[in-house]
């Protein structure tokens, strides 16, 4: 966990605003609910504990409290799963979730279990005319990924739009396994990539728009 007392003046602030949002929004949708409670929005208590407390109306308004604080809970562990898995396949490791969630490296690998892992990049250059497009898919099993790219490039010459060349990529940026579609033999064969397509730059950067162009036209220069 993060300590408060680690945290400057501002981060403080910031935590301290951010509670108060999220206690206003969970105040503001019980009284919403309070109308099942026989009150109307109006007619409801102004804070939570506005009313007596041993009184019957105050036991189902915190109850009802509860059960919207408790939703909330639920909805952001969802949030967490789905930011920590985005998080896993852009390359960030259980360390990194850790930090970001203020917990330890184990504790975010059990939280997550699926988060994080060795996943392949698929890459497919579509369309038998220049420009080519470009398809990409993740899979967290080589050999998913590698029969995917070539029924894809098999499927491929059934379509203008088809893929001419697949390319799978493991999560150190390394193709492992490459083919594109033979016009000879009228089948998808496997060829090695030359050194220079071998290390996939990152998404995003200059250095990865060049490989994509290389790789179109090496795959073009094949016959």
């Amino acid at each position: 966990m993060v300590d408060m007392w680690e945290l400057d003046s501002q981060g403080i602030e910031e935590r301290v605003a951010f509670q108060a949002q999220v206690r206003d929004l969970v105040w503001r949708e019980t009284k919403r609910r309070m109308r099942y409670l026989g009150f109307s929005e109006q007619e409801g208590p102004a804070t939570p504990n506005a009313l007596a407390p041993t009184s019957a109306a105050a036991k189902a308004v915190h109850l009802m409290y509860l059960e919207v604080a408790t939703e909330v809970g639920s909805a952001a562990r969802d949030l967490a799963v789905d930011a920590a898995t985005r998080a896993g396949r852009a390359g960030a490791s259980y360390a990194d979730l850790g930090e970001a969630a203020g917990m330890t490296r184990q504790a975010a690998r059990k939280r997550w279990p699926e988060a994080v892992g060795t996943h392949w990049a698929l890459y497919l250059l579509t369309g038998k005319s220049r420009p080519h497009g470009m398809a990409v898919r993740v899979f967290r099993s080589s050999g998913k990924a590698v029969e995917t790219g070539r029924t894809a490039v098999d499927e491929g010459a059934l379509a203008d739009d088809g893929a001419v060349g697949a390319v799978v990529i493991n999560s150190a940026r390394e193709a492992v396994w490459a083919c594109y579609f033979n016009d000879g033999t009228w089948a998808p064969e496997e060829i090695p990539l030359p050194e220079d397509l071998q290390t996939v730059p990152a998404p995003g950067s200059p250095e990865h728009g060049d490989w994509l162009h290389k790789w179109g036209q090496f795959i073009a220069r094949n016959p």
